[in-house]
């Protein structure tokens, strides 16, 4: 019997106490007591939460236009969903995000939960299922295998939307800096060695570019994510829905979400098939990496201040050793590093799950949506921060940057043209061995006169193609430098 603080609640295995304040029911509390496995409850993932709640308002209101379900239910069960929509009751969500049973035990809680709180708005108790049942009314005409899957792919549409957003603000941070560092030349570098001259503005443009192609790829991808298989029920074939109730309940779902849903044509094939998430952690894999190796980039151009190549200047966010005095390390990028090793095991992890399904059903659609939706909320949270506490508050080492071009023997390259390749390596091997300047070997060797280096290496001339006045013989194929005077 009840009591004040416990309301008694029947499964098939037998009766339960379940906490009188709680919203969620019998199959939540022993699903939240047979899984417990990473301590991550369903309400960390709101976007899940939501979803759900949008599937459930979707299928009351299909139900009801087909007279499956009477509108006072209907009101009750579309009131309560709206709640969860707005954030209400997402503490009730306790079950782990790791469980068996395909996602049995979320669609489970979001039933009971819905349920008990749409008995309050009806005026009756939690509990009293006679009025208004989690099963037979909330799930009515849905399986796990068509709701879950379903909630899945709306989730991941809002999760792509945050992290678009948060790629725009590093984006435009990059940008800004691409802008702003645009007249400083330095060196560019391959294998880690000097290369030629570049801009710093144009090395940052290339992280700003980077990022646009890749959100253009989680753009297209959004369309891939939109296809559900809401009605299909337990295996696909639509048993125990109306035969209008997918078509009612899809449009019902894309006005609530706002969302273009399109109903797969094989219900059979999208209730089994994960392949949609698949591609999308390849994308999510894609950006990662990408991110990951701008932060490389940064962490060494930073490297130093004096023993590295300290041409620009994080940000410093925090002291950088217990022991070394005056150290501060590149914490920001570090962290956005490790968030991209994240992101790469949990591509891992979707790909085994995914293959790992068998025959009209994939039971591990939860650790595909816990693995996705963990590298959505780190990766969306590493380039807010990355942007906001690392590359706007970027500066350049502009002196720094000066001095290094002066003496960088990659500048012997903007000369084959002028005095051919065997000159310039032989003007770059003097330069190298006696410790001199590419200018002052050739000026000393009368290869080029001061005008016309002053005129091959001016900035501008070393960083975009350019019409060349050769001072090489063209009867001289040995490029042994016979001089002619520039045209």
């Amino acid at each position: 019997m009840n009591t004040p603080n416990y309301r008694v609640e029947h499964d098939l295995l037998g009766e339960r106490m379940v906490p009188q304040a709680a919203y969620y029911g019998v199959h939540t509390l022993r699903a939240a007591e047979n899984f417990q496995i990473s301590g991550t409850q369903v309400s960390a993932f709101p976007n899940l939460v939501i979803a759900l709640a949008a599937v459930k308002q979707a299928a009351a209101e299909a139900n009801a236009e087909l007279e499956l379900l009477e509108p006072q239910r209907r009101d009750a069960i579309v009131a309560a969903c709206i709640e969860l929509r707005e954030g209400r009751l997402h503490d009730q969500f306790i079950v782990d995000v790791i469980q068996g049973g395909a996602g049995t035990s979320t669609n489970m809680n979001a039933n009971e939960v819905i349920c008990n709180r749409a008995l309050e708005i009806m005026g009756h108790a939690r509990g009293e299922y006679a009025y208004l049942h989690p099963n037979e009314h909330v799930n009515l005409a849905q399986s796990t295998n068509d709701v879950y899957p379903t909630a899945l792919r709306i989730a991941t549409f809002f999760a792509i939307g945050h992290l678009l957003e948060a790629m725009v603000r590093l984006h435009d941070a990059f940008d800004e800096k691409a802008t702003e560092f645009a007249g400083l030349l330095k060196l560019g570098r391959t294998q880690l060695q000097d290369a030629v001259p570049m801009t710093l503005g144009q090395e940052f443009s290339t992280y700003a570019v980077m990022l646009k192609e890749d959100m253009a790829r989680l753009r297209e991808a959004s369309t891939l994510i939109r296809e559900i298989n809401l009605g299909a029920t337990a295996i696909g074939t639509g048993i125990t829905a109306h035969p209008e109730y997918a078509k009612k309940a899809r449009e019902a779902l894309c006005r609530i979400t706002g969302i273009e849903l399109i109903t797969a044509p094989n219900l059979i094939e999208a209730t089994q098939d994960c392949g949609a998430f698949v591609q999308i952690s390849g994308i999510l894999k894609r950006i990662a990496v990408k991110l990951s190796k701008t932060c490389n980039d940064l962490r060494l151009l930073s490297s130093g201040p004096r023993a590295g190549l300290n041409e620009i200047n994080l940000p410093p966010m925090q002291a950088g050793s217990s022991i070394m005095p005056g150290k501060v390390n590149p914490v920001i990028p570090e962290v956005v590093n490790q968030v991209a090793f994240e992101v790469f095991g949990n591509d891992t992890t979707i790909t085994f799950a995914a293959e790992g399904g068998q025959l009209q059903l994939n039971a591990f659609e939860p650790i595909i949506a816990s693995a996705l939706f963990r590298s959505f909320r780190h990766l969306t949270a590493a380039c807010t921060t990355l942007a906001d506490k690392c590359v706007r508050g970027i500066t350049a080492n502009a002196d720094h940057l000066r001095q290094t071009m002066e003496r960088s023997l990659a500048l012997a390259t903007a000369l084959n043209p002028y005095i051919g390749y065997k000159n310039a390596t032989s003007v770059a091997s003097e330069a190298h061995t006696n410790h001199s300047t590419i200018r002052e070997v050739v000026l000393r060797r009368g290869l080029m006169t001061e005008a016309q280096l002053d005129e091959a290496l001016r900035p501008e001339a070393l960083i975009k193609p350019r019409v060349h006045a050769s001072l090489v013989n063209q009867a001289d194929p040995g490029g042994t430098g016979a001089k002619q005077t520039a045209s």
